[in-house]
């Protein structure tokens, strides 16, 4: 080609009227929660660089329990407004969307953030050269037992980095269940992850374990996001967008492209169920379903104990609300496809759960293999792919929070003088050392164990009833069956703790300051409340239950 010709090309193509690329449209008002809780997490960078060390601890605190106080209220005020019944639209260019399970999650994820914060700032448990402190790591930089670690031990340092970490978590938490594209998706996921990656390394006690338990959960964190991200490039091929109503209206069949190479992928149907099947295995793993499910005990048992529990409640609550709107909005078409799978999944988890935590001696092993069992039931509830089986799930997502948060906050508080006792041998005759919280504890054990005037007996009667009703019967009788073998070691644990002798060098139980108290009352008052009276709670998330496309 000569210069001349070039220059032709260039001035005929300069000739041509060039368009504008369209300015993005931002609905501020209905991306509040987010802005908030991701403004915080940066106003928290700030604060851990200029403000003195002294000082960092209460302006964390103080920041992180109003940005999540004022995310659910902005939450509040969009539900009321209109937006999880009538107003259901999606924002930010169709990245998001606000509609009834979003809101509702969104809620859920932040109350137990709330509770999440009180439990990362309580200072009364344990004591370091005579100073109260809290469970995470003097300096996270330090290698354990190094001069470097005993000096900042010593003189009393905190990793107030926590805070800015969990509201960047909480953010990725609140967008996940409310993504509305692949790649909206994936973002999600990895801002979520990053942090729940750092802090389960960040252990006062047990450094080695904890850094351990971090490690495992990166690896395979990463392995599962690799899957997650070639699902979507396989979906992406199959139709030609991320959107989830693109794909979904390609795979129903009411979309065909004029492209012949792109309409030829959208016949391509390997590409779809493969692409499925990667997309779900990646979601099934931050859910925790077998067989995806090796990191939840080694990474509960070693993640300090404020952040297992925050971690096995809001992150379950997020991934279920992804799962379920990439099931109902994208992937109805293929339900005869995924059903299948999802029940061998639902009956793997639930069996494998509740067979395997028979057998466990810590405290924090037994309660991770109990929410393997629990993603279980929830999953029974998913299959339904009714109304009433997504109401039944985002009931059953909101008791089961604020039982598992309450429920670790029980554990921190049984110590001796390693830090805390959770081996099970030491919670032996725990009720005559301390009759009220062993009640307490016991009380959550028995809503784990779903037993009637508890949330967690409402929760499983509500899935269970949901799955029967879609004709999944079978999964039922499973699912109780799995339920009796569960409530055996949960009752196991209350026998031990009211019915046996206490051991003469038995652990003690400290006393927390109110900020855990208030954790452990709220959690106590949701069980009892959400068990005896949950009509209205039911109806609330039935109302929050039809997904927007």
């Amino acid at each position: 080609m000569n210069a001349n010709a070039v220059h032709t090309l260039w001035t005929s193509a300069a000739a041509d009227p060039i368009s504008k690329i369209p300015s993005p449209t931002i609905e501020y008002a209905q991306l509040a929660p987010v802005m908030i809780v991701i403004g915080a997490a940066v106003i928290g960078i700030i604060v851990e660089a200029f403000a003195p060390r002294r000082a960092r601890y209460h302006l964390q605190l103080w920041l992180t329990v109003v940005a999540l106080g004022a995310a659910f209220a902005s939450v509040v005020a969009l539900a009321v407004g209109g937006y999880a019944t009538t107003k259901q639209t999606s924002i930010a260019m169709g990245a998001l969307v606000v509609d009834g399970p979003a809101l509702f999650l969104q809620g859920v994820i932040l109350l137990s953030g709330v509770l999440a914060a009180f439990t990362f700032a309580e200072r009364r448990l344990d004591r370091a050269h005579g100073k109260r402190v809290d469970s995470f790591v003097a300096q996270a930089g330090a290698v354990p037992g190094s001069e470097a670690e005993q000096a900042a031990v010593k003189a009393g340092f905190a990793t107030t980095e926590v805070f800015p970490l969990m509201l960047f978590a909480v953010g990725g938490m609140i967008v996940f269940p409310a993504a509305n594209d692949l790649l909206t998706l994936f973002i999600a996921l990895e801002v979520f992850s990053l942090p729940l990656y750092l802090m389960c390394a960040l252990a006062r006690r047990r450094r080695l374990m904890s850094q351990e338990s971090a490690v495992k959960y990166f690896l395979l964190g990463a392995f599962s996001s690799a899957f997650l991200l070639f699902g979507i490039a396989l979906l992406y091929g199959y139709s030609g967008s991320v959107s989830y109503a693109v794909i979904a209206d390609v795979v129903d069949g009411t979309l065909i492209s004029n492209d012949p190479v792109l309409a030829q992928t959208m016949g391509n149907d390997a590409l779809l169920l493969i692409g499925m099947a990667l997309v779900l295995m990646g979601l099934l793993f931050k859910v925790g379903a077998v067989p995806f499910h090796m990191w939840t005990p080694d990474v509960y048992q070693g993640a300090p104990t404020p952040v297992t529990g925050f971690m096995a409640a809001a992150t379950k609550v997020a991934a279920f609300g992804a799962l379920l709107r990439l099931l109902y909005v994208v992937l109805p078409g293929m339900r005869w496809d995924w059903r299948p799978v999802m029940w061998g999944v639902a009956i793997a988890t639930m069996v494998v759960g509740a067979i395997v935590a028979v057998t466990q001696t810590d405290v924090k092993r037994l309660l991770a293999y109990s929410s393997v069992a629990h993603a279980g039931f929830i999953l029974a509830g998913v299959i339904a792919a009714s109304p009433a089986g997504v109401s039944s799930v985002l009931f059953y997502l909101a008791a089961y929070s604020f039982v598992t948060i309450g429920a670790f906050a029980v554990v921190t508080l049984v110590r001796d003088a390693g830090g805390e006792a959770t081996h099970l041998s030491k919670w032996a005759g725990l009720g005559r050392r301390s009759p009220l919280v062993a009640a307490i504890f016991a009380v959550f054990l028995l809503a784990f164990a779903g037993i009637p005037l508890t949330s967690g007996f409402s929760g499983k009667f509500a899935v269970f009833s949901a799955a029967a009703e879609g004709g999944a019967g079978a999964l039922v009788i499973i699912g109780v069956l799995s339920s009796a073998v569960a409530a055996f070691f949960y009752v196991r644990v209350i026998v031990l703790m009211f019915f046996s002798e206490p051991r003469a060098d038995g652990p003690t139980v400290t006393v927390p300051s109110p900020l855990t108290m208030s954790v452990i009352g709220v959690g106590v008052v949701v069980t009892v409340v959400l068990g005896v009276a949950p009509q209205y709670f039911l109806d609330l998330a039935g109302q929050a239950s039809v997904f927007v496309r």
